[in-house]
């Protein structure tokens, strides 16, 4: 199925949830089994709603149940999840080799589909800095993000975005940052990372972090994640920057790569099939 048709299936099914905000959250992330776990509560964030024309137009398909991708990244949730578990490791970095991989698309479409596990939270932070895009392909008005709490001493429940989903929130927006490696690799980042670990023992975070060969920020970051994931898409990333990229970050926390764009028979022609 060729991804506009996708889409504009999706968008016709899903209308009525975005129509009616107080519904989707039951829709998106699914009927919760009846047990002692309840999500979190949302009183400590700035909420924003989201725009579902705008998420399917950008390829934020998983947002619909539907999505002929959503499978793709189920097995890359399921596969990272049975990877971190018994480690106890729940801060996931994801970045490429170099600029336009996919990385951050990536990202928000696995942060979308972990909002649809069961007993499970899921936060979202935008730290490439220099160019964060987490709010803009989500069609979020942000005007604050990670820089303004590194930078600016922003208190934290001011940047915190809930969109309106279940299980799921974000930080992302904010004006460029130049000094942004030396920012991410500061003490207070450093506690930040911590603090995020820490607070809810459900809680998955993934950073999107920029490109590991065209600057220090995600050297300066992978120090503080648990594990790191790596986006390169087909016919695009080099081996030569897949070899330095991997030789740049520490091996023992390298979980694997993301294959964007595969053009592969078992993605039904779709080209944005995701593989891991």
């Amino acid at each position: 199925m060729k991804l506009r048709k996708a889409l504009e299936k999706a968008k016709k099914s899903r209308g009525q949830e975005f129509a009616h905000p107080e519904k989707f959250t039951m829709a998106a992330a699914g009927k919760l089994p009846e047990d002692d776990w309840k999500p979190p509560q949302y009183s400590e964030s700035v909420q924003l709603q989201l725009d579902a024309t705008k998420l399917l137009r950008n390829r934020c398909v998983c947002v619909a149940s539907d999505a002929p991708q959503l499978d793709a990244y189920k097995v890359l949730r399921t596969k990272i999840q049975q990877m971190t578990r018994d480690k106890g490791w729940n801060t996931v970095m994801i970045t490429s080799a170099q600029a336009g991989e996919g990385k951050t698309l990536t990202t928000i479409n696995l942060a979308l589909t972990f909002s649809k596990a069961y007993n499970q939270t899921i936060m979202l932070v935008d730290c490439d800095l220099r160019n964060q895009n987490v709010h803009k392909i989500l069609g979020l008005d942000s005007h604050s993000g990670l820089g303004d709490y590194l930078a600016d001493n922003v208190p934290l429940p001011e940047l915190i975005i809930w969109p309106g989903i279940d299980k799921l929130t974000l930080i992302s927006g904010g004006r460029a940052i130049q000094n942004s490696a030396e920012l991410l690799g500061s003490h207070r980042m450093a506690s930040l990372v911590q603090e995020m670990r820490a607070r809810y023992s459900d809680r998955y975070i993934l950073f999107d972090v920029a490109p590991i060969l065209v600057g220090a920020d995600a050297l300066a970051m992978a120090p503080y994640v648990d594990c790191i994931v790596m986006v390169v898409e087909e016919g695009r990333t080099s081996m030569r920057d897949v070899q330095q990229a991997v030789e740049a970050i520490p091996h023992e926390k390298f979980l694997g790569f993301v294959m964007n764009r595969q053009k592969s028979s078992t993605a039904r022609g779709d080209r944005y099939y995701y593989s891991y």
